[in-house]
């Protein structure tokens, strides 16, 4: 199973990372978005990683230009006609990742691998409106993608040993590391960071800590890189929430109950970083 053209969708924070990887391992990328600005807004981006490493001399101007040049715009999907593998990078919505894999499932030859990048949500169960579940399967990437060496890789009920030795394959020829896991709500990386971020709201929702206080205790006393409150910022509150409520809905335990003052937040449309307000002020 030869993998040569992939095609991303979504260009935004994630779906751009993937793209870049992508072509900085040789090959052909079709990235594509429903809006010509969202296209733009991920193509510079991706300029701006890679000219941050021309730089600081991680590669030259000729190698950036060649990783840019296997970079193709697609605001049709109806390109997915000409790709091997195609990664969904979407809003973490299940009803819109359905829609979508219809359409690709309709329009891609039938040798494709329709992978996601869901953090949390069925590979078995998106797999199930297609007519090829047997080629499904999830990579979920962390954020940022060019940093981070780990993608979760998540087999649905029907997915294949070959298609997921090709996409594991595929992983580590971008210079990740593919950690195979099962097909539950959250997988591995959610399901052990949500409730910890919730955890965090919670104390400072209870009057515990101030948020600077709570993020310190975790950095200071946990050694993590960041506190879970301003983690909850660069993820996104809206994403945290949605992650939070697939995981409490799907295992049905009320210690997955999103904390009051996380929904308040997305409520306000205080997203974090990407809306400029959180937990912390980004104005």
């Amino acid at each position: 199973m030869e993998i040569n053209k992939i095609m991303v969708i979504g260009a935004g924070q994630m779906g751009s990372g993937i793209a870049q990887v992508c072509a900085q391992a040789g090959y052909a990328v079709y990235l594509n978005d429903i809006k010509e600005e969202s296209f733009a807004k991920g193509l510079a981006g991706i300029t701006k990683n890679l000219s941050r490493s021309v730089e600081k001399e991680r590669m030259t101007e000729d190698e950036k230009n060649a990783i840019l040049a296997r970079i193709s715009k697609s605001l049709d999907l109806q390109d997915a006609e000409n790709v091997d593998l195609i990664i969904e990078a979407a809003v973490e919505n299940m009803d819109i990742k359905k829609t979508i894999f219809k359409k690709l499932d309709a329009i891609a030859p039938s040798h494709t691998i329709l992978a996601t990048n869901t953090s949390s949500l069925s590979i078995t169960e998106l797999a199930a409106v297609t007519a090829r579940p047997e080629k499904v399967i999830g990579m979920h990437f962390m954020n940022p993608v060019p940093v981070m060496k780990l993608v979760e890789i998540i087999r649905g009920l029907a997915t294949t040993d070959e298609v997921y030795k090709a996409v594991e394959d595929l992983t580590r020829d971008l210079t990740k590391v593919p950690v195979e896991v099962n097909d539950f709500p959250g997988f591995v990386a959610n399901r052990v960071l949500m409730p910890m971020i919730n955890e965090a709201i919670y104390t400072l929702y209870e009057g515990v800590a101030t948020k600077e206080a709570i993020d310190d205790v975790m950095k200071l006393g946990m050694n993590h890189p960041m506190g879970p409150l301003q983690l909850a910022d660069f993820i996104g509150l809206d994403t945290c929430l949605y992650i939070m409520e697939t995981l409490h809905e799907g295992f049905g335990d009320s210690k997955y109950r999103p904390c009051p003052l996380l929904r308040k937040y997305v409520n306000a449309g205080w997203y974090g970083k990407k809306s400029g307000r959180g937990f912390y002020s980004y104005e």
